[in-house]
């Protein structure tokens, strides 16, 4: 059951309940504007990546400005997108449960559905769904370009089993998978600059071995907010499936020469103890912000760190200028915007100091 909201529209921003997640929108609208009009000239589009924001809301404000659909990575979440109306949607995964596909494939009467595949028997098993439910099942052959994580090999092995989905009648050859995650955080520059360049190496050569056997990809997908400038002006990738882009971390502002985005996404919480010289506690602690990527950073206030944690205290070393006072609100720039937003039922939507939205975000939690 979703916890009540901690705002109502017209409150000013330091009477929200806390710890709440609040969503800069003059900040949030801008960066929607940026990718839309950074990838409008290079003829890549966006699929936005839906394990960040987990919100149709947030969905349809970037197929507003052009996005093709959403990509997600769970079944779940492909349902709360699905029932919010967004029509296009790319589980950007393998599932191999059958109840999973089946339940993937009931969806496919309000949405246009896609799903990833790197082997044989995960082939095998969505033919026996698509089969079972009387329709076609489009799949991407997902290929291994350096994550070393899903994948098959590029290049014949990709072949092969795009060959095989193409032969099947209950599935449809819908293109390639070519994502690399850990290029997103490589902090210099020319260091993602070069690994998306033997991404795109890997993907060519694999889009052309597949145009000599008669398969076209309607889909080439890839890319995210630390390396999308690279694969849309390869001239091979179709699709960029950036989703940090519209919040922008501390992780990804941590980039040299980092994605021209604003921080928008911020956690607000409250001071709840000022009992020691130097130090203060706040009500946010690893419950209300994950450390997986560092802890988060405390908003234009550059004496201030939060430098600890425990399960609902958040630690703040006064390092400069003045100290906090008891139950004042500070705004924390999240480390890692995926997991952050995954505990939190509302976005808080401010603009000028004002709450002017409430919105649900019913894909958070959704592992299945």
């Amino acid at each position: 059951m979703p916890q009540r909201p901690p705002a109502e529209p017209g409150m000013r921003e330091d009477e929200v309940d806390t710890p709440a997640l609040i969503l800069d929108l003059d900040a949030f609208e801008a960066n929607l504007d940026a990718m839309a009009a950074f990838l409008a000239p290079t003829g890549a589009k966006l699929r936005a990546h839906a394990k960040t924001h987990k919100s149709p809301v947030v969905a349809l404000q970037q197929m507003k400005r052009g996005a093709v659909g959403q990509c997600v990575q769970k079944v779940a979440e492909a349902e709360a997108l699905a029932w919010g109306g967004v029509s296009d949607i790319l589980v950007s995964n393998e599932v191999v449960s059958p109840q999973k596909l089946s339940r993937l494939l009931a969806l496919s009467g309000i949405a246009k559905i896609a799903l990833c595949a790197d082997g044989e028997a995960g082939i095998a098993l969505a033919e026996q769904a698509a089969e079972a439910a009387g329709q076609r099942l489009r799949l991407l052959v997902e290929i291994d370009v350096g994550s070393g994580r899903c994948g098959v090999s590029p290049g014949p092995e990709a072949v092969a089993l795009a060959q095989r989905i193409a032969a099947s009648p209950h599935l449809i050859f819908g293109g390639l998978q070519a994502y690399h995650g850990g290029a997103q955080h490589q902090r210099k520059p020319e260091q993602r600059a070069a690994t998306i360049a033997g991404v795109v190496e890997h993907t060519r050569r694999t889009v052309e071995q597949l145009r000599q056997q008669g398969l076209a990809c309607e889909i080439v997908g890839g890319g995210g907010s630390g390396t999308f400038m690279h694969e849309a002006t390869s001239g091979i990738f179709t699709e960029i499936q950036a989703g940090s882009y519209a919040f922008m971390d501390a992780d990804y502002a941590a980039n040299e020469d980092a994605p021209p985005f604003r921080h928008a996404l911020f956690l607000l919480s409250q001071v709840m103890s000022t009992a020691r010289a130097g130090r203060a506690v706040l009500d946010a602690g690893h419950k209300a912000a994950p450390t997986d990527s560092g802890f988060p950073k405390v908003w234009q206030r550059p004496g201030l760190a939060y430098t600890g944690a425990s399960d609902e205290h958040g630690q703040l070393e006064v390092r400069d200028g003045e100290a906090p006072k008891l139950g004042e609100k500070l705004r924390l720039i999240p480390g890692h915007c995926d997991p952050t937003v995954d505990r939190y039922d509302w976005y808080v939507g401010v603009r000028k100091g004002r709450v002017e939205s409430i919105w649900p975000i019913p894909a958070r939690g959704r592992m299945q």
